[in-house]
């Protein structure tokens, strides 16, 4: 069973930055599409950003040119480095691990508030 733990949530200014990081229990990222999502009270989960094994990005309309996804193969973490954050990023973060016809694996999730 893959273990994920995410960290680098916190309060932060609108304006401000952040770095999400999501260490996995065993070395997936060759294998695995890593990605984040986020869920809001009250709103579904969302994806925010994703890299595949080969390192292709995609992003939400919402965060692009903000956020950047990124991921360090030998030290098996996915990060999500947040620029210019806004209230509406405000959202629990999760890190998530998922390729066709093998388990996904969920973290357990990260507080990111945006607010003066």
């Amino acid at each position: 069973q893959v273990q994920l733990v995410e960290s680098g949530g916190g309060l932060v200014q609108p304006g401000g930055s952040l770095r999400l990081s999501c260490a996995a229990s065993e070395n997936i990222f060759k294998i695995y599409t890593m990605a984040w999502y986020r869920q809001a009270p009250g709103k579904q989960r969302e994806l925010v950003a994703s890299i595949t094994s080969g390192g292709s990005t995609d992003y939400a309309d919402s965060v692009k040119g903000r956020f950047t996804i990124s991921k360090d193969n030998a030290k098996n973490t996915v990060n999500l480095q947040m620029n210019s954050l806004k209230p509406d990023d405000t959202a629990v973060y999760y890190c998530n691990a998922a390729r066709v016809l093998l388990p996904t694996f969920w973290g357990q999730g990260t507080q990111v508030t945006v607010s003066s």
